[in-house]
């Protein structure tokens, strides 16, 4: 049963570590999708929105390319007015001719930078109200645009959902921050979780502001449902497997106890054989002598009759017949000579196979055996025999056992070596052996279990004999019965 709990051990053990290592990677792949596609889609961002400034750029350009006719006050000689017709992100666009001066000392500064750096500039800037001015420096008249940032944002090729994706957009710039898409709050923001970001400046020097992307992944975002999917797959997987390895030891194990019974059957039949031919030839010595006897008597004088002279002479016959018939059945189904057979076999692999087919009978009286074997012993025996002898006591100590409350059942193997004989020693705490029991156990047809018939351990003794060894059996000191197989260690080993 130890066995039995330990393989479970390993199943579930290792059932766990699948079903951890495949729920991690589930997740983490599931992580690494999320992420890649929040990087896809920030990149797309940054594209639409730097596409948008460069737009800006190439506007002020072309207004400082198309210089106003001088002293015209016609709407052509003004064609920077139509822009906020034709682009909805410009709120305006002012101008500021060579004889004039800007109204705000912003503007003013700005076209500075401008002309400094020969390229539009940055000039009020309210990224809170979603609003900045660029300003471009130019011969004679300079311009400056006022632009709205959301409607600068080309929604209809927005890669997002913006009222409802997690991902935050923002453009900040020298401390400002317009939210252009609000995506998890900040507070909303899981404390426990994944943080992906991403910042990248738009591609305009003139307008330098820095896209930044966040995603908060939470714990409740994970492929729970495919994970519980995996868990129960692999635990399906794992059952599935277990019960066909079960079935396959059951199986294994049935053919084990079924050639032992076979092999136990025919020498059962051997022993039971030999003991009908002991116990017949004793009756049947007396009969024949006493036929013999009665012959010469009733060949003295006076002379008996012909007729009982016959009679005796052919009970004599038929009892020489019944002999000779009663030998023959014991040649015929006396056990082969197996010491041609013998060979080095591994005590120990011998209990260890024992314990093995009677695992389900130890199970079922919960009952864990001990096993001690400090040391390897191989003894010379036939290995079907062995088998047999150890199934037998193992079995009988088992069903002693039966007399003693669960939690007190013990049953220790011990295998060891000495003085060149190994020993396999089988111990129980059961009820013991009655001391008018003892020396008669081994006696064949004498058995004190109800329905027994007194041939498994007169057997056991034959069969140990036969290869060599001894079996005895005696009480333990305090509680309990002892049995000792003993055999000839093989040469050489140990």
């Amino acid at each position: 049963m130890w066995q039995s709990w330990q393989r479970l051990k390993w199943w579930v053990s290792g059932g766990i570590l699948l079903s951890l290592a495949g729920a991690v990677l589930l997740a983490r792949l599931s992580l690494d999708e999320q992420r890649a596609l929040f990087e896809t889609d920030a990149r797309i961002v940054h594209r639409l929105l730097s596409q948008q400034v460069v737009q800006h750029d190439a506007m002020l350009a072309t207004l400082a390319l198309l210089q106003p006719v001088p002293d015209s006050s016609s709407a052509a000689s003004s064609p920077e007015q139509r822009l906020p017709v034709l682009y909805p992100q410009i709120l305006s666009v002012q101008r500021r001719d060579p004889d004039q001066r800007w109204n705000d000392p912003q503007l003013t500064q700005a076209e500075t930078r401008s002309r400094q750096a020969r390229r539009a500039a940055l000039g009020a800037l309210d990224l809170p109200a979603g609003r900045y001015q660029l300003v471009l420096a130019a011969m004679p008249t300079s311009y400056a645009l006022t632009i709205d940032m959301r409607a600068m944002v080309p929604w209809s090729e927005w890669p997002m959902k913006a009222d409802t994706s997690p991902v935050r957009v923002t453009l900040e710039h020298d401390g400002q921050r317009y939210v252009v898409q609000p995506g998890m709050a900040l507070d909303e923001r899981p404390s426990r979780g994944w943080h992906f970001d991403f910042h990248k400046l738009l591609a305009a020097e003139s307008q330098p502001f820095d896209v930044v992307a966040t995603l908060s992944v939470g714990w409740g975002q994970l492929p729970w449902a495919l994970m519980l999917a995996w868990v129960l797959g692999v635990a399906a997987l794992l059952a599935a497997l277990h019960h066909l390895q079960r079935q396959r030891s059951a199986r294994r194990r049935a053919e084990e106890l079924l050639r032992l019974g076979q092999v136990a059957r025919l020498n059962t039949l051997g022993e039971l054989a030999a003991g009908m031919a002991h116990e017949l030839n004793q009756p049947l010595t007396a009969v024949l002598a006493n036929t013999q006897a009665a012959q010469r008597l009733l060949n003295e004088d006076p002379p008996e009759l012909a007729t009982a002279r016959s009679a005796m002479l052919q009970a004599a016959a038929q009892a020489r017949r019944a002999a000779e018939v009663v030998g023959r059945l014991r040649q015929t189904v006396e056990r082969p000579d197996h010491s041609g057979q013998h060979q080095p076999v591994a005590a120990v692999e011998a209990v260890r196979r024992a314990l093995y087919l009677l695992e389900p009978e130890c199970q079922r009286r919960d009952v864990v055996p001990v096993l001690d074997a400090a040391q390897a012993v191989t003894v010379l025996a036939d290995p079907v025999a062995l088998d047999q002898i150890v199934h037998n006591l193992i079995l009988n100590a088992l069903q002693a056992l039966e007399q003693v409350p669960a939690a007190q059942r013990r049953l220790t193997l011990t295998v060891s070596a000495k003085d060149r004989r190994g020993e396999i020693t089988v111990a129980d705490n059961g009820p013991g052996i009655a001391p008018e029991v003892l020396p008669r156990l081994f006696e064949p047809f004498y058995s004190t279990r109800k329905g027994g018939l007194g041939l498994g351990l007169s057997l056991c003794e034959t069969l140990a004999h036969g290869m060599g060894g001894s079996l005895s059996a005696a009480n333990a000191p305090e509680r309990g019965a002892v049995f000792r197989l003993q055999l000839p260690l093989a040469d050489g080993l140990p």
